[in-house]
Parts: structure tokens; C-alpha cells; sequence
């Protein structure tokens, strides 16, 4: 598979990106789902004893969907060419 920034032939640059980008929110939000799974079970098996009643598997879970969260965000939310469009607009309404 072809790491470039250079869209095929043919397609629309900045669709590329937003594709690109979606396409790594969807591999990160599955190998999140898969650790975290792992994790789960890993704390169940080692026993459930915990100091503040919270499990630990808990903490990485959260923090991880941290990161996860803010990478929907720049796939999904916040795409450049939105962001572009926008200030592009602000400016021409300055003038």
C-alpha cells in the first residue's frame, strides 16, 4: 500500500485527504476496541481487587479514548477544507 500524499489520477485532492484521514480514524478506532478488550479480559483474569474500586483497565481506556476522540474529530468534524472554506469566507466578508 502507497504511504504518498499524492491523490491517484484522477481524484479530487481534497477528498483524498478527508478519505485518508477516515480511513486511519477507522484503523485506530479498531485496534482501540481490540486492546481495550484485551485489557478487560487481562484485568478479569488477574483479579478484580482493586484500592479504589475502579478497575484499572479503566484509566488506559479513558486516556486512550482521549486521543481517539480528537482523531474523529480531525476525520469527521474538523476537516481542513472545511476549516479553509470558512476562513476563506471570514476574509472575503472583511473586505
Amino acid at each position: 500500500m502507497s504511504h504518498n500524499s499524492n491523490p491517484p489520477e484522477g481524484k479530487d485532492p481534497q477528498l483524498w485527504e478527508t478519505a485518508k484521514r477516515r480511513v486511519a480514524f477507522k484503523g485506530h478506532a479498531a485496534t482501540y476496541v481490540v486492546i481495550n478488550i484485551f485489557l478487560w479480559i487481562l484485568w478479569y483474569i488477574t483479579g478484580r481487587d482493586t484500592a479504589y474500586h475502579t478497575p484499572w483497565a479503566v484509566w488506559p481506556m479513558l486516556g486512550w479514548g482521549i486521543g481517539l476522540l480528537f482523531h474523529f474529530l480531525g476525520a469527521y468534524v474538523f476537516t481542513k477544507s472545511v476549516s479553509v472554506e470558512k476562513e476563506y469566507e471570514k476574509l472575503k466578508q472583511q473586505q
